[in-house]
């Protein structure tokens, strides 16, 4: 009987708990993540059509918060299509052995009003690096608005292997941009 109750409190408790996270949803159409590299010196810019996020964040308690990102590798768009076969290959994204990258929190942290620090593993192509992410959350209406730049490098991740590691033809260094629409999160 005590075994009973105990369950059913914890279950009465939970559905309290969970709801302003379970409601948290990305809004694709109103999403970005971009990306821009430089080859031979000139800016080239690409994102990814398909991704997702899993989240569970209260901007009054961001060490609580739990980030996870999924990104399709194959929904690269540079708007050629020769160039977008090109990175699904073995020495760039190598998208058949490595469909996904992906990005887990490890750690939120204000660092201002509005601002955060999410700190993470970031894989793609089967290696895994930390990288913070400073982060502008801005609201309107029942929408969240994320922003935010980080850096990369390429190399890092495996990402241009064989005749495309020479830097001097493409850069290193790449910088991730992205925008994340969400709905049901609580006011900052």
């Amino acid at each position: 009987m005590k075994t009973t109750l105990i369950v059913a409190a914890l279950a009465a408790l939970s559905a309290f708990a969970v709801p302003a996270f379970a409601q948290q949803t990305l809004v694709p159409a109103q999403s970005e993540i971009a990306f821009t590299s430089k080859q031979m010196g000139v800016p080239v810019d690409g994102k990814f059509k398909k991704f997702d996020a899993q989240m569970a964040f209260d901007p009054k308690k961001p060490d609580t918060a739990k980030i996870a990102f999924t990104v399709d590798l194959a929904s690269v768009s540079f708007g050629a299509t020769e160039t977008e076969a090109e990175v699904a290959k073995p020495d760039w994204f190598n998208t058949k052995a490595f469909p996904q990258a992906t990005f887990q929190s490890t750690s939120v942290k204000a660092a201002g009003p509005g601002k955060f620090e999410v700190a993470g593993k970031l894989a793609i192509k089967g290696a895994s690096q930390n990288v913070v992410v400073p982060v502008t959350v801005t609201q309107a209406g029942g929408t969240t608005t994320a922003t935010g730049a980080f850096g990369i490098k390429r190399l890092d991740f495996k990402i241009g292997d064989g005749d495309w590691k020479d830097t001097s033809m493409v850069a290193n260094e790449v910088q991730v941009k992205f925008k994340l629409s969400l709905t049901g999160v609580s006011p900052l």
